[in-house]
């Protein structure tokens, strides 16, 4: 029987990968690309980590986010997280 770390640490990569296989499909990329670009810029795992937040958003917020690592290596700033960001 699995222990509740290694549980977590599936749905996590669970996540990334139904993230991963969505993004690309919105996008009309291939994968295997989407991967390779994220790689390339050093936001895959910022990405990853970003399973708290992700799976309790919908989805596009979460291509916002990506968009905007991948063009600015910063995260869109969620304006319903405005106070307490400031």
């Amino acid at each position: 029987m699995k222990k509740p770390a290694e549980l977590h640490v599936d749905e996590e990569l669970w996540f990334f990968v139904y993230l991963l296989e969505h993004y690309a499909a919105f996008k009309g990329r291939m994968t295997g690309d989407v991967l390779a670009e994220w790689d390339r810029l050093g936001i895959t795992a910022e990405i990853y980590d970003g399973y708290f937040q992700y799976h309790q958003e919908r989805l596009e917020n979460a291509y916002e986010d990506i968009d905007s690592l991948a063009a600015s290596g910063k995260h869109a700033r969620n304006p319903a997280l405005q106070p307490f960001l400031d």
